[in-house]
C-alpha cells in the first residue's frame, strides 16, 4: 500500500468550495468546539502527515504543544506543492489553506490512501484559528505564509534556502471559537500512539513544552505491539500475539494482531485508514466470521470437537481475545459523517479470506497455540450453556410469578420510561430515606445489600446466580450480556447514589464495571448517572446551606459571614445520616440536584481503566493509585 506515487504537484490539487461556512458552523467540521474538537484540529494535521507516509515520502511527524496551547506539527515528507494552482491562478499553499476541500484526497492521484476526516484538514484548522503559519521546505528552498482567522495575512514567498524538505504548520486555536483552549497531553498522547502502532516504523514525537514533557512513539512490531500494549495489565495465553496480513493487487491492505488474555471479555478494536471505527463495519464482520470458522474447522480436523459435537460458537472462540485489525483501502465508505462504520461491502469477503488462509497456517505451524486457544473455547462453551440454563430458569420464574420485580424494590407509579428513574443505593438505611424522600410518581428505588460482585473476574454463568445483580438486571427490564436490549428499559435515568466515602467510591466502581460488560448500551446512550450527595451541611442563623465540596464549604463560610461559635458544620459520612426530606433536597429534587452523566468518550481507554482497577494484577493498579493520588479529594481517612 505504501508504493510511492511519484506526482504531487499544483495539478493533483482539487477545489470543491470555499471557506466561509467553516467559523459560522464549525461543529459541520470538527464535530463540536468543546474539547474534542479543539483536539480534533491536531489529528487533521497529524493525519495529512500520515498520509505523506502512507505514500511512501515521510517517515517522522514532530508535535509541540507551546507554552500558550498553539501548536506545531512538523514532518519530513515532500512538502506542500509551490507552484501556481492551474485553477485558482494563485499559489497552491495558499489553495491549500484557505479553501475548502482543496487536497490531493479527491482525485486519487496523490494519495491512494488518506485518513483525514473527508480531507478538510489544513483548511478547517486555519478558519479555526487566531493565528497559522505554514513553511514549506522543497526543491532546495524555504517557503512561508501566514494567515489570520482563515483569511491571508502575509504573501506567500520564499524565505530562504534549504536542502532539507516536509511541511511545519504553526496554529492557535481562536478562543472565539472554542470554549476551551487548554490541551490535554494524555488526549493528545493516546491519539499520537494509537497511530503509531497503525503504521508500523513511522516516528511521532510529542512535546509539549507547558510541562517538559516528551514521548517518542515508535513501533517497529505495528499491530503486535499494538495488542501486547492492550494486554500489558492482563495475564496472556501465550506470550506473542498472532500477526497475519495480506492484500489484493494494490487497492486492498488487510493487518490483524490478536492474543488471548485469561479475562472473560472480548476486546475488538478495528480501523479502516487509521480511523477507529467505533461502530466496526464489513472489516470487523468478515474478521469474526473467518476466525469461528477457521477455529472450528482446526478443532474438527485435530479431534478438538468430535463429528456430531455442536460447534463452538463465535462468543465462546472470543473470550478473553484481544485483536485489533486495520484496513486501508483506496475508496472507503463510511456510514455517517462521523466514520464510525465502514460499508464496503467488498471488504468483509477480502478479510475473511485473508484471516482464513494465513490464520490456519498459523495454528497447523504452532499446535501448542492451537490447543491453548481451542482448550479455552471449549470451556467458555461449557460456562455458557450453564448461564443459558440460568437465563431459562429466570425467564421460566418471570413468567409463572405474579410478579417478577425484586421485592425490595419500591418501584414509581409512572409506567412511561422516558420520565422515570431509578435510585441504586447501598443499604437499608440509604433505602429508607430514599424511599421515604422520593417523588413516588416517577423515581423508583433500589437498595442494594453491601458490594456487589465484581465481574470482572467472573464468568457469566457464575454472574447469573447473583442475587444483587439478578435484582437489577430484572428491575431495569433490558436483560443481560448479549441478550441486554436497551428498548425495554423501565428507566430511562439510572442513578447510582452511594455515600460519599472509599466504600461508596467502591460500590459505584463494581456497578459501573458490571454495567460496562454487560450492559454497554446503558452508558453508550446516555442512561446512567451519578448522584452528587453533599458532603457539609452549614447551619446558622436558623437557616441551613449544603456544600458539595471543600472549596463550595468556604464559599458558604465566606456569604454567611465567616465561621463563628453560631455556625455548625456537619460533615456528611453517609446518606443514612441525612433525614428524607434533606435527601429530597438535595440529591433527589430534579430542580436542584447535581447529577454526573456516565460516558465513554473512548473505549478503549475505558476497558484499560477497568482491567487495571477491576482486574486481577496488583502491579498496575499500585501504579494507577501512585500516579492518581494527588487528584483525589474527600477520601475518608
Amino acid at each position: 500500500m505504501s508504493e510511492k506515487n511519484e506526482i504531487y504537484d499544483e495539478s493533483q490539487i482539487q477545489v470543491l468550495e470555499g471557506l466561509e461556512a467553516v467559523r459560522k458552523r464549525p461543529g459541520m467540521y470538527i464535530g463540536s468546539t468543546g474539547t474534542r474538537g479543539l483536539h480534533h484540529l491536531v489529528y487533521e494535521i497529524v493525519d495529512n502527515s500520515i498520509d505523506e507516509a502512507l505514500a511512501g515520502y515521510c517517515s517522522h511527524i514532530k508535535v509541540i504543544v507551546h507554552k500558550d496551547n498553539s501548536v506545531t506539527v512538523s514532518d519530513d515528507g515532500r512538502g506542500m506543492p509551490v507552484g501556481i494552482h492551474h485553477k485558482m491562478k494563485k499559489p497552491t499553499v495558499e489553495v491549500i489553506m484557505t479553501i475548502l476541500h482543496a487536497g490531493g484526497k479527491f482525485g486519487g492521484g496523490a494519495y491512494r490512501v488518506s485518513g483525514g476526516l473527508h480531507g478538510v484538514g489544513a483548511s478547517v484548522v486555519n478558519a479555526l484559528s487566531e493565528t497559522c503559519e505554514v513553511e514549506v521546505k522543497t526543491e532546495g528552498h524555504i517557503w512561508k505564509q501566514t494567515y489570520h482567522r482563515g483569511k491571508v495575512a502575509s504573501p506567500f514567498e520564499k524565505i530562504g534556502d534549504s536542502e532539507d524538505h516536509g511541511t511545519r504548520i504553526y496554529f492557535k486555536p481562536d478562543p472565539e471559537i472554542f470554549e476551551d483552549i487548554e490541551y490535554d497531553y494524555d488526549t493528545l498522547s493516546q491519539r499520537l500512539r494509537e497511530l503509531a502502532f497503525l503504521n508500523k516504523g513511522i516516528k511521532i514525537q510529542l512535546t509539549d513544552e507547558r510541562n517538559d514533557k516528551n514521548e517518542l512513539f515508535h513501533y517497529e512490531g505495528g499491530l503486535k505491539s499494538f495488542v501486547s500494549y492492550l494486554n500489558r495489565n492482563k495475564e496472556v495465553v501465550f506470550k506473542e500475539p498472532i500477526y497475519v496480513e495480506g492484500s489484493t493487487d494494490n487497492n486492498y491492505s488487510v493487518e490483524i494482531a490478536l492474543q488471548y488474555n485469561d479475562g472473560y471479555n472480548e476486546s475488538i478494536f478495528s480501523f479502516a485508514n487509521n480511523i477507529h471505527t467505533i461502530e466496526g463495519g464489513t472489516h470487523l464482520a468478515g474478521f469474526k466470521t473467518a476466525l469461528t470458522r477457521v477455529i472450528n474447522d482446526y478443532a474438527k480436523k485435530f479431534g478438538y470437537l468430535k463429528e456430531n459435537d455442536k460447534n463452538l460458537s463465535g462468543e465462546d472462540i472470543r473470550e478473553g481475545l484481544t485483536a485489533v485489525v486495520s484496513v486501508k483501502l483506496t475508496e472507503p465508505q463510511f456510514e455517517g459523517q462521523t466514520k464510525t462504520k465502514l460499508g464496503n461491502t467488498e471488504v468483509r469477503g477480502i478479510v475473511d479470506s485473508i484471516i482464513s488462509e494465513r490464520v490456519s497456517n498459523y495454528l497447523e505451524e504452532n499446535p501448542q497455540i492451537g490447543k491453548l486457544v481451542i482448550d479455552k473455547a471449549l470451556v467458555a462453551s461449557r460456562a455458557r450453556e450453564a448461564a443459558k440454563k440460568a437465563r431459562e430458569i429466570t425467564r421460566r420464574k418471570s413468567v409463572l410469578e405474579s410478579t417478577s420485580l425484586p421485592g425490595k424494590l419500591a418501584d414509581c407509579s409512572s409506567k412511561d420510561a422516558e420520565e422515570c428513574e431509578i435510585y441504586i443505593v447501598e443499604g437499608d438505611s440509604a433505602g429508607g430515606s430514599a424511599k421515604q424522600g422520593r417523588n413516588r410518581q416517577f423515581q423508583a428505588i433500589l437498595p442494594l445489600r453491601g458490594k456487589i460482585m465484581n465481574v470482572e473476574k467472573q464468568r457469566i454463568d457464575k454472574i447469573l446466580n447473583s442475587e444483587e445483580i439478578k435484582a437489577m438486571a430484572t428491575a431495569f427490564g433490558g436483560g443481560i450480556g448479549k441478550d441486554f436490549d436497551v428498548s425495554k428499559l423501565r428507566y430511562h435515568k439510572i442513578i447510582i447514589m452511594t455515600d460519599a466515602d472509599v466504600d461508596g467510591a467502591h460500590i459505584r466502581t463494581l456497578i459501573l464495571t458490571f454495567f460496562y460488560r454487560y450492559m454497554t448500551e446503558l452508558i453508550a446512550e446516555g442512561h446512567v448517572f451519578i448522584a452528587q450527595p453533599p458532603l457539609y451541611k452549614v447551619s446558622k442563623a436558623r437557616k441551613e446551606y449544603y456544600a458539595y465540596s471543600d472549596k463550595e464549604l468556604d464559599d458558604v463560610l465566606q456569604n454567611v459571614g465567616g465561621k463563628d461559635k453560631s455556625t455548625d458544620i456537619q460533615r456528611y459520612k453517609g446518606l443514612g445520616e441525612m433525614n428524607p426530606e434533606q435527601l429530597w433536597e438535595t440529591t433527589m429534587n430534579p430542580d436542584q440536584r447535581t447529577l454526573i452523566k456516565v460516558n465513554i468518550e473512548d473505549a478503549m481507554a475505558a476497558d484499560e481503566i477497568f482491567t487495571i482497577l477491576m482486574g486481577d494484577k496488583v502491579d498496575p493498579r499500585r501504579k494507577f493509585i501512585e500516579e492518581n493520588a494527588t487528584k483525589v479529594v474527600n477520601l475518608d481517612i
